[in-house]
């Protein structure tokens, strides 16, 4: 575990330093509260800190202060070493944010129970951390092709929006949508249907770009946000896409279940509007899929916003 300290006094200092390495920590050493301060305030800087409470200038009472009002910082588990011992300074410390405290002359052993106490409280801390970010992608994720879901496609077509409108370049919606995937449910039954889909998603991933984004709308309607592409590309890069769906039928119980779709393509060159356009590249390319379904399905219909 990587442990800053800030003591001023060098003896203290070196035998602290020495114990904790003893421990097999590592050890960030700083002399004083400003030193202590500037190096939690880096972005790696370590989860757990021992301060002294008594240093000249910017004391320990004051670096916890300051730690705790950095925002967005992950948890730092902060014990101050302290000669005083009377009640009301013991809540001072901790009214200031300290979550543990130690008085001189500590007993090494009391030192590493508590440093252990911290590392528990750390270790809790950081579960908790990475189940958020498990619950935050999940809330962006279709849970049954894992493709972003619609929110979370419609907030990158925005951020891309924004992108294109800075760098000065076009980008192009597609909206695609399986045919008769209704009948497919009805003839082969909703678990062939979640296989199609699942499969469908596959398809659509592995034939874009790295920096091209697929997520699914909902039901058998998919989204694909392509940047930097010329409207001269824009039929051919979509009909490609509809023909790895056409061409290669999909396994299916023993047998082979073939499949269109359609698509309907946006593309435009935005300026400022931000939402405003991500709203009509959305609708553009709805009404585009209208037309591709109305004229005959398994086809690709294109216009320029």
């Amino acid at each position: 575990m990587r442990i800053l300290i800030a003591e001023d006094d060098a003896v203290s200092r070196r035998m602290l330093q020495a114990q904790l390495e003893r421990w097999g920590h590592e050890v960030i050493v700083t002399s004083d509260g400003a030193q202590a301060l500037s190096a939690l305030s880096c972005p790696d800087s370590p989860r757990l800190a021992i301060l002294d409470w008594i240093m000249p200038g910017l004391d320990g009472l004051g670096v916890t202060k300051r730690v705790r009002e950095m925002p967005d910082r992950p948890l730092t588990y902060i014990l101050l070493l302290t000669s005083k011992d009377q009640k009301e300074d013991i809540v001072s410390a901790l009214d200031s944010g300290a979550d543990d405290y130690l008085v001189k002359p500590y007993d090494a052993e009391e030192l590493r129970s508590r440093i252990g106490a911290g590392l528990r409280i750390l270790g809790l801390q950081e579960q908790l951390e990475r189940l958020n970010q498990q619950l935050a992608e999940q809330a962006r994720t279709d849970y049954l092709t894992q493709l972003p879901n619609r929110r979370a496609v419609l907030e990158h077509l925005a951020s891309e929006l924004g992108r294109c409108a800075r760098v000065g370049t076009p980008l192009l919606v597609m909206m695609v949508d399986i045919d008769y995937f209704k009948r497919i449910n009805d003839t082969h039954g909703h678990a062939a249907g979640d296989s199609v889909l699942t499969e469908v998603a596959r398809r659509l991933t592995t034939h874009v770009r790295l920096y091209d984004a697929v997520g699914r709308m909902g039901g058998e309607e998919f989204l694909i946000v392509v940047p930097d592409i010329a409207l001269e590309q824009a039929a051919a890069t979509a009909d490609r896409i509809r023909q790895t769906l056409s061409d290669t039928p999909i396994p299916l119980d023993g047998t082979e279940l073939h499949i269109t779709a359609s698509i309907g393509v946006a593309w435009a060159h935005p300026d400022d509007s931000g939402a405003f356009i991500a709203d009509l590249l959305i609708r553009t390319a709805d009404a585009q899929l209208y037309q591709a379904k109305t004229s005959g399905r398994n086809r690709v219909c294109v216009t320029q916003v």
